[in-house]
C-alpha cells in the first residue's frame, strides 16, 4: 500500500524535492513549507572510517567522549538526586524522559496503523530544566565542576567512578564554585538547563538571553539567583556577547552552543537510552523494522547529537529528520550547502558555499522571526553539521500557525504539556506520507508496505513542562482557535481531520 498525495495537495513547485529530481528554491525564499530528503551516508565506526585525522582516530575519539559523558552522568547522579530530591529523588538522579505510547495522537494526526507506530520521545519533561536541554547544558557544566574539583584535590585523581560525587555539595566545594563564573548565550531553554545547574552547584551564573526570548523564562533564572543579560538582537548576538564577556573573566567558562563537544556527547548519551526504552516496549529496529525519528531543530547541538549517536547505534536502519520553523530553516539550508548535488543544481548554493561564515538565513531573505523562540537560529552549529549532518535523512519546515495546530492535537489527545517549538517533530510523519518529496524517499528507502507498517515513528518534544500556567493556557487557546482552520502545510491538511465549525 503506498500513502501517495492527492493530485491536487503538492507540486514540484510548492515542496523542495530531492536533489535528483530538482530543488525548488523560491518555496524555500518565500517561507513556505517544504522537505528535503537526502540518501544518508553510511554510518562511520572505527572498524570501516578511514586513516587520518578525521578518520578512525577522530571517531574513536567521538565514541570515547560519548561514553565518558554517560559514565559522568552517572557518576554524578548520587550529587543530583540531593540537589534536586523533588524532580531527582526518585529516579536516584538520573535524568531521563519517558517512551510515550500516543496512539491517540497517531489517530488525531492521521497516521494509520499500516504506517507504523507513533511514540513520543518526551524530553518536554526532562526532570530539572523541563526540555531536551537538560541533556547537555547541565552534563557540560558538570564537566566543568568535575574539572575543578580534580585540579583542586576535592576528587581523586583515580578511581572516580568509587568517588562520592556528594563532596562537591560541600562548603569548600561551594566557595570553589563561587569564585569561578559559568555563561551561555540563549534563546531561553538551554540557558535555563545552564543556569539552575550553575547555580545550584555555587557558580557565579550568568546567561545572556536575545530578544525572542520569553519573559517568564527570564524571570524563573533571576528567581534561581542567575544573572540575566537581555540583548536586542537574535541568537547570534546573545552567543557572541556573552562569548566576549567571558573572555574577559580569567576564572569564567563559557557554554557554546554553537561549537560545544561536551553538550554534543551529552546529548548523544540519549541514544543509548532511546534504544533501552524501544527495547521495552517491544520495538525492534532492524532493516526489516526502520526507526524514524523526528527532531525540532535550532542551532543544530541538541538534535545533532541525538541523531549522530541515533546513528552510531543502529547504524543504516534509523533514519532522523530535523524539524525547523519556515523562517529559521538555518540546518537545512546548511545541508543544502554542504550537498555537492545541490549546489551543482542551485548557483545561489555555491555562491553561499564561497562565503567564509556558513550560511545565515538572512542571507537568502529570511526573517528568522518565528513563535519556536527555541528554535530562531540564524546560523546552524558547524560541529552538528559535520558530525550529524551527512547521516540525516533530511529536514523540513513549519509554519508558527502549523506548530499551534500540532500542540492542540497532543494536548487534546493525550494531555501533552508542550511548547509550540517542541511539536515540530509532529509534523514528520505526515510530510512523508503525504508529500511527493517524502514518497519520493520512502520509495528510494524501500520504506513501503508492508515494511512500513512494522516501522517505529518516534516524534521528540523538546520543551513545555515548565511553561507556566498562564502562558500554557494561552498557547492551548490560541492553537484550540488555529485547529479551527486548515493547515497551511498541504501534506499535514491532508493527514489533519477536517476543522470543526
Amino acid at each position: 500500500m503506498s500513502f501517495a498525495p492527492a493530485s491536487s495537495a503538492i507540486s514540484p513547485s510548492s515542496a523542495l524535492l530531492p536533489w535528483q529530481t530538482g530543488l525548488d528554491w523560491a518555496t524555500l525564499q518565500a517561507a513556505r513549507p517544504l522537505l528535503w530528503a537526502q540518501d544518508a551516508t553510511p554510518p562511520t565506526t572505527p572498524d570501516s572510517a578511514p586513516q587520518g585525522e578525521s578518520g578512525i582516530s577522530a571517531m574513536q575519539e567521538s565514541l570515547a567522549a560519548m561514553q565518558a559523558a554517560s559514565a559522568r552522568l552517572n557518576r554524578f547522579a548520587p550529587l543530583l538526586a540531593q540537589l534536586f530530591p523533588e524532580a531527582l529523588g526518585a529516579s536516584g538522579g538520573l535524568i531521563e524522559s519517558p517512551l510515550l505510547a500516543v496512539p491517540a495522537l497517531q489517530a488525531a494526526l492521521g497516521l494509520p496503523a499500516e504506517a507504523g507506530t507513533l511514540f513520543v520521545k518526551a524530553d518536554h519533561a526532562l526532570p530539572v530544566a523541563g526540555s531536551i536541554k537538560a541533556r547537555g547544558g547541565i552534563h557540560e557544566v558538570l564537566e566543568h565542576a568535575e574539572a575543578l574539583a580534580l585540579r583542586h584535590g576535592l576528587l581523586p585523581q583515580q578511581d572516580l567512578e568509587l568517588a562520592d560525587y556528594r563532596v562537591l555539595a560541600s562548603p569548600a566545594a561551594r566557595a570553589l564554585f563561587a569564585a569561578h563564573q559559568v555563561a551561555v548565550g540563549s534563546t531561553g531553554n538551554l540557558g535555563l538547563a545552564i543556569g539552575v545547574m550553575a547555580a545550584a552547584l555555587g557558580f557565579k551564573a550568568t546567561v545572556h538571553m536575545s530578544a525572542d526570548a520569553k519573559e517568564w523564562k527570564k524571570a524563573r533564572l533571576r528567581q534561581r539567583g542567575v544573572q540575566v543579560v537581555e540583548h536586542e538582537g537574535d541568537y547570534a548576538e546573545a552567543v557572541a556577547a556573552g562569548r566576549r564577556a567571558v573572555q574577559a573573566d580569567p576564572q569564567g567558562h563559557f557554554v557554546d552552543d554553537e561549537h560545544s563537544s561536551s553538550l554534543f556527547m551529552g546529548y548523544a548519551v540519549a541514544a543509548e537510552r532511546l534504544a533501552a526504552q524501544l527495547e521495552s516496549a517491544g520495538r525492534t529496529v532492524d532493516a526489516a523494522h526502520p526507526l524514524l525519528v523526528y527532531l525540532p531543530c535550532g542551532v543544530g547541538g541538541a538534535p545533532g547529537g541525538v541523531a549522530w549517536a541515533l546513528r552510531q547505534h543502529f547504524g543504516a536502519n534509523v533514519h532522523c529528520f530535523f524539524a525547523e520553523p519556515v523562517q529559521s530553516p538555518c540546518f537545512l539550508l546548511q545541508l543544502l550547502v554542504n550537498h555537492a548535488g545541490a549546489r551543482a543544481a542551485l548557483p545561489p548554493l555555491a555562491a553561499l558555499a564561497a562565503n567564509p561564515q556558513p550560511p545565515s538565513v538572512y542571507d537568502i531573505g529570511l526573517s528568522n522571526r518565528t513563535e519556536a523562540d527555541g528554535l530562531a537560529v540564524a546560523r546552524a552549529s558547524e560541529l552538528a553539521g559535520a558530525l550529524a549532518g551527512p547521516g540525516l535523512a533530511g529536514a523540513y519546515t513549519v509554519t508558527d500557525d502549523d506548530l499551534y495546530r500540532l500542540l492542540h492535537h497532543a494536548a487534546v489527545s493525550e494531555d501533552l504539556r508542550l511548547e509550540p517549538s517542541a511539536t515540530a517533530g509532529l509534523a514528520g510523519p505526515a510530510r512523508l506520507l503525504h508529500s511527493e518529496a517524502g514518497q519520493a524517499w520512502l520509495a528510494r528507502r524501500g520504506l513501503q508496505a508492508p515494511q512500513l507498517a512494522v516501522a517505529t515513528h518516534v516524534a521528540w518534544t523538546t520543551g513545555g513542562q515548565a511553561v507556566p500556567e498562564p502562558e500554557l493556557a494561552y498557547f492551548r487557546y490560541r492553537a484550540a482557535e488555529l485547529a479551527r482552520e486548515p493547515a497551511d502545510d498541504p501534506a499535514l491538511r491532508q493527514s489533519l481531520p477536517s476543522p470543526h465549525p
